[in-house]
């Protein structure tokens, strides 16, 4: 069901002839039963015959897999036959669910054999596994013991998770609910991860250069695509080698729970937009100043006030032009001195990245969703990832909640987590 139109087997890995019975299996007659699969949309036909492909709209799009490019390893497409997908029988959304599920899995196949260790031997230098999951349902039980198996079997690699909370209003007790899973997710994966960033999906305050459709979930994963590939750019360049290290900030990665920022570097500066989100300052000091004022935060609702505290942020600026550098002093350039004056002069953590590349456009894009934006330049974009005051707050609220929603077995051992961590 949620695969859609994917197949297993593609252009690239084609599917061995299984016509012929191997010897001492069934020799007669077999009767296969099978659903009529999932006819493609005019874009994935266009894309699969070489042709252009049309324009996509929400309306056409009914998977994730009628707008994917990409071709997939076999072994990479697992598909779980334990719950169905949106069942309103046997809804995948209990926690524990999700912890059972997954140690039922691993007993029978030993999930991290089966699913990772083939694709991490072929890597000659693992920076870090990154993954994406819900965190206010079944999937952050689930998640939380995968992460817990990948910290046991790889110590010393970083481990990125993007916990993804749904951000549409709920009656109540579905909303205690989901900030009770929220709340075992985070204190399961926060300590054991490099980075663990909650995303609201969507945002509640976006601004008005973004035409978007909230009711589609191939535009929200478009929005928060771009914030993301934007932060983690400078990982994926060979120039910055300290990525990670920027991450750890002045506690040597004691606060591993960071919020994600986004805002589009526009000509038009409005009478709200900081200068360094237009065009009108686009050269900035190398080591600038930690910056509040972005226009989407994806972790919490509200926009950073002026005496939001900020301990660690990265900044990534994508497309703009930057000034000529003495390539000199930049060789010479200590990045552990320059962290230590900043935090002898009580300074926050600031790293600042940047590219002259922009984020990309393909046609499997949303169009015009960004105003003014051009598909064969790309878009200007600053995203940020922050350890700040507010995300104490996020946590405080989870840990009242705790207290009052969960067993009494399991309340302390929670609450007591979630206190360390806003601590």
């Amino acid at each position: 069901g949620g695969f859609g139109t994917l197949r297993k087997y593609n252009t690239l890995y084609e599917a061995e002839d299984q016509s012929s019975h191997p010897q001492g299996q069934w020799q007669g007659n077999e009767v296969i039963q099978k659903q009529p699969p999932i006819p493609l949309n005019e874009y994935q036909k266009n894309l699969e015959a070489g042709l252009p492909t049309p324009s996509l709209m929400s309306s056409s799009i009914r998977y994730w897999s009628d707008f994917n490019r990409l071709y997939y390893h076999p072994r990479s497409i697992v598909q779980l036959n334990e719950y169905e997908l949106n069942s309103s029988l046997m809804p995948f959304e209990d926690w524990t669910a999700g912890e059972d599920l997954f140690r039922d899995l691993d007993k029978e196949h030993d999930l991290l054999d089966r699913d990772v260790r083939p694709f991490a031997e072929e890597c000659d230098q693992l920076r870090a596994l990154q993954l994406f999951t819900g965190s206010d349902d079944a999937w952050g039980g689930f998640a939380s013991r995968y992460v817990d198996a990948l910290r046991d079997e790889y110590g010393k690699t970083g481990i990125w998770v993007w916990g993804c909370e749904d951000g549409a209003r709920l009656p109540r007790h579905r909303k205690m609910s989901k900030m009770i899973n929220t709340a075992r997710t985070v204190n399961s994966i926060a300590p054991l991860a490099s980075l663990y960033c909650p995303i609201v999906d969507a945002p509640q305050h976006l601004p008005k250069y973004l035409n978007i459709d909230l009711q589609s979930d191939w535009y929200k994963s478009a929005l928060l695509a771009s914030a993301i590939e934007t932060a983690t750019l400078p990982s994926r360049l060979r120039s910055y080698r300290d990525f990670e290290t920027s991450l750890l900030g002045h506690r040597g990665g004691a606060q591993t729970i960071f919020e994600l920022q986004l805002s589009v570097i526009t000509p038009d500066s409005g009478d709200t937009r900081p200068p360094w989100a237009t065009k009108k300052d686009s050269v900035q000091k190398p080591n600038d100043e930690a910056k509040l004022a972005y226009d989407i935060n994806f972790t919490t609702p509200q926009s950073m006030a002026d005496d939001t505290a900020v301990f660690t942020q990265v900044q990534v600026f994508r497309g703009e032009e930057q000034e000529s550098v003495n390539t000199e002093s930049v060789a010479v350039k200590d990045i552990g001195l320059t962290r230590k004056l900043r935090f002898y002069a009580s300074k926050p953590a600031v790293e600042r990245f940047t590219s002259t590349l922009r984020f990309p456009l393909p046609d499997s894009y949303p169009r015009n969703m960004f105003s003014g934006s051009d598909a064969k330049v790309g878009v200007e974009m600053v995203a940020a990832l922050s350890t700040t005051s507010r995300l104490a707050e996020k946590l405080k609220e989870l840990q009242t909640i705790a207290s009052s929603g969960v067993g009494v077995d399991e309340r302390e051992n929670l609450t007591n987590g979630l206190g360390e961590l806003r601590e």
